[in-house]
């Protein structure tokens, strides 16, 4: 009996590249993994997000959450986003896992109007919030993304494959 196995890992191509891309664009929550820096065991969380001017993803995160806390004592985390449709098998829509690490730009940053605006034209009622002081936005900094496309099409992306054309 042979233990040699195909890789169940496909070769990166622009129909991959554009779906991770649309994922990303299309993105209003997702599932942000962290390690508590209390415990050492992962906590996931669900939080707004939006594709920031980058492409990179950009949130808006409380520094009274968990999460925050957890990334700033260790900024690397992973985020999942995708959502399965009314029909079907969920496990069968296209969802990605990003991991890299968070950057904050916090009040008084040169950075921080200009994402903000951005920030809340897409997401608007985190207008009633985003000025407060314990807000941040939060932007994740790609390291490597697992795109699984559906059943059976599942890559691994760079960094570059996800830059905006």
């Amino acid at each position: 009996m042979s233990n040699d196995k195909a890789s169940p890992i496909r070769p990166t191509d622009d129909e991959a590249r554009a779906l991770a891309r649309g994922l990303i664009n299309q993105a209003r929550f997702g599932a942000l993994g962290v390690i508590d820096p209390d415990t050492g065991m992962p906590l996931v969380t669900r939080i707004a997000v939006i594709a920031g001017p980058d492409g990179l993803p950009l949130s808006l995160v409380s520094d009274l959450s968990a999460h925050t806390s957890a990334l700033r004592a260790n900024p690397a985390c992973s985020l999942m986003l995708g959502e399965p449709s009314d029909k079907g098998d969920p496990l069968t829509h296209p969802r990605i896992s990003l991991q890299g690490k968070a950057r904050f730009t916090r009040h008084g940053d040169p950075r921080h109007a200009d994402l903000a605006t951005y920030f809340t034209s897409i997401q608007p009622k985190a207008k009633l919030y985003i000025g407060f002081a314990d807000f941040s936005l939060m932007e994740l900094e790609i390291e490597q993304a697992l795109l699984n496309g559906g059943f059976g099409k599942a890559f691994i992306l760079t960094p570059q494959d996800l830059t905006p054309a």
